[in-house]
């Protein structure tokens, strides 16, 4: 008897273990499935997949996923290539469906046909990341960032760690005539800050501040950021009470600012620039140049980390228009557009003119690594 209740007592026992680690199991994988096959993921795989692999010009179709359900539409009827699509597209885990639809542009709608700008009178408050997306290689771009590098100035070198909080906040999106395009408005602040990791406190050095309001526009390919921003620098609190202090500077100015930027397959240019008005000190030259070159890898490379890197440039008539450059690369993790959550890794190199407050006459060079966090 005692044998068969110690035999029933192991197989309830076991029959109890399954049961938990089913529940677990059940409770635990859907979860996991919802992160990684949403719609907004699935909407930009898709669209990777489209316009990287298979060569689809971006104004070539709009795309639309619903609860896994991808439907395609497309202004040419092309057979071979809507079959390599679906082909392709089929074996997407999460995605439940696809179709195709042939629906040549309505060139008789008046309100597409008398836009130029492609945006129509539709929109939403408070949408998800920006038209234009945000620079890779700009010191000064609004972001959360850390980086610790070796920093050169006056014949000095020292262990530098550089930080930025920011972020840029849609408040309103006029929808284009196509998915992708529209006119958005946006709220911005960041700060800039950095620290000597050699000195005993590690000491803090220099605090940018930013706040600013952009105005960015994108059609298909093309896209503009037009932008009215403060700035204001501090020097920090160890450096002004060290013996060799320099002499305070109030640099505090407000800025215009346009960019242009063109994408191609993975690849972006950019060209633009900015002039200072209201500025401090009065005689500080007002007008700055501003172009760079980027890529955005959609393939894994390492860790299931896509390539990204960017070359930025700026040239202050300040400094003669001598030439500022900031290189960065690396490896870019989670999801590929602005206002999703990712994480970047990051080797960084400047040579030129200080970025950074009231040091911008003083000649730097900087390298060394970064971690950046998109929200």
């Amino acid at each position: 008897m005692l044998k068969h209740i110690t035999t029933c007592r192991n197989a309830a026992g076991r029959l109890c273990t399954a049961v938990v680690c089913l529940i677990l199991l059940l409770l635990s994988h859907p979860a996991v499935a919802v992160e990684r096959v949403g719609d907004d993921f699935l909407t930009g795989y898709v669209a990777s997949i489209l316009e990287r692999d298979l060569h689809w010009e971006r104004n070539s179709y709009i795309l639309k996923i619903v609860n896994g359900v991808a439907t395609i539409t497309v202004f040419k009827d092309e057979p071979l290539q809507q079959e390599m699509a679906e082909k392709q597209l089929r074996d997407i885990d999460g995605l439940q469906q696809i179709t195709i639809l042939v629906k040549p542009p309505d060139t008789g709608n008046p309100e597409v046909a008398s836009s130029f700008m492609g945006v129509t009178g539709e929109g939403e408050t408070f949408p998800t990341g920006d038209l234009f997306r945000p620079l890779i290689a700009d010191p000064k771009q609004p972001q959360f960032f850390v980086s610790l590098i070796s920093f050169s100035s006056l014949d000095l070198r020292y262990t530098l760690a550089s930080v930025g909080f920011g972020e840029t906040f849609g408040m309103y999106r006029f929808f284009g005539s196509r998915e992708g395009n529209g006119l958005q408005l946006s709220l911005e602040g960041a700060l800039f800050a950095q620290f000597n990791m050699d000195a005993s406190s590690s000491d803090l050095i220099n605090a940018d501040y930013t706040i600013g309001i952009p105005v960015t526009y994108r059609y298909d390919n093309n896209s503009l950021r037009f932008r009215i921003y403060h700035q204001s620098s501090h020097l920090g609190d160890e450096l002004l009470l060290s013996g060799n202090h320099p002499e305070r500077v109030n640099l505090s100015y407000e800025a215009i600012e346009l960019i242009y930027s063109l994408e191609w397959r993975g690849w972006r240019g950019y060209g633009g620039g900015e002039y200072l008005v209201h500025k401090e000190p009065s005689d500080l030259k007002p007008a700055i140049a501003h172009w760079g070159i980027e890529y955005r890898g959609s393939r894994p490379l390492v860790w299931n980390g896509r390539p990204v890197g960017g070359v930025d440039m700026k040239c202050m008539e300040e400094n003669d228009w001598s030439v500022d450059t900031s290189v960065k690369a690396g490896l870019e993790f989670g999801h590929p557009n602005p206002g999703q959550r990712r994480l970047r890794l990051l080797a960084e190199y400047y040579n030129g003119f200080d970025p950074h407050g009231q040091f911008y006459n003083n000649k730097v060079e900087y390298f060394g690594l970064g971690v950046s966090l998109g929200f």
